[in-house]
């Protein structure tokens, strides 16, 4: 993947007055979201618990039925009749993996390319380009000496490596990772970090759903901070801080307040 000229952003994905039909308190769960994301950016989605992060980093994939509103991928808009378009650039990393606990990590990197191929196809098994293809993502990520294990033997770390290589074999240019160091020690987390940092430098959009103030602050270049469903804050990472203490500061001024 060649390296992208950071002068030269333009919107990769696009929100604009996104409400979902889904609610939670009587309030849709995303209530008016407006952000753009532009390519190759690093961005970290921030918010307390229970504010709408993870739902909007789903809108982006077409994975929550919206009210109203609409989403652009790379100029391509997220309806039923466009997904798979829309979806076409894009690879999503969730939350605890994803994996298939039974299957070999070569069999779930593989899992990754099952929509290239009929179901008929995928009962004579992958052929061997996409094997080693497979392959070459794991050792990519260190972990060439597990390819045949299962991953339910794998630590949480060695699985969430696992998870996103089953993200790159689609080679995608934007990578959605909702909470994707969440149970992980700090060694795992670290690693995990910095291969998202890695696929940054080389050009690839990450957009993931943290919720450590300073590995936002020193992993991504932007921060988005949702709060009952509406984006409160969407600039530079460096002042994720400040505006998160705003934000609890407000919440407690209600708790006092009721």
């Amino acid at each position: 993947m060649n390296e992208i000229d950071r002068d030269s952003f333009s919107p990769g994905i696009v929100c604009h007055q996104v409400v979902s039909q889904a609610k939670i308190s009587n309030r849709p769960v995303l209530d008016g979201i407006n952000c753009e994301i532009k390519r190759g950016e690093f961005v970290a989605i921030l918010g307390l618990n229970g504010a709408g992060k993870s739902s909007l980093l789903r809108s982006m994939a077409g994975l929550l039925p919206l009210k109203s509103g609409h989403v652009l991928v790379n100029n391509v808009s997220v309806t039923p009749d466009t997904l798979r378009q829309a979806r076409q650039p894009l690879a999503m990393l969730f939350q605890g993996g994803g994996l298939i606990p039974q299957l070999s990590a070569l069999d779930n990197v593989l899992c990754g390319r099952l929509s290239a191929f009929s179901g008929w196809q995928t009962l004579q098994g992958f052929p061997p380009s996409e094997r080693r293809i497979g392959l070459e993502l794991l050792d990519r990520l260190g972990m060439a000496e597990f390819a045949n294990q299962p991953t339910r033997q794998l630590s949480g770390g060695q699985q969430q490596r696992v998870a996103i290589a089953r993200a790159l074999i689609k080679s995608p240019q934007i990578l959605l990772a909702d909470e994707p160091v969440t149970g992980l020690d700090i060694l795992a987390i670290q690693q995990v970090m910095q291969i998202l940092a890695d696929l940054h430098r080389s050009g690839m959009t990450i957009v993931t759903v943290l919720h450590d103030l300073g590995l936002a602050s020193t992993y991504a270049q932007t921060g988005i901070i949702v709060d009952r469903g509406r984006v409160v804050y969407h600039g530079t990472s460096q002042n994720l801080g400040q505006e998160f203490d705003r934000l609890c500061d407000k919440v407690d001024h209600q708790l006092i307040k009721y």
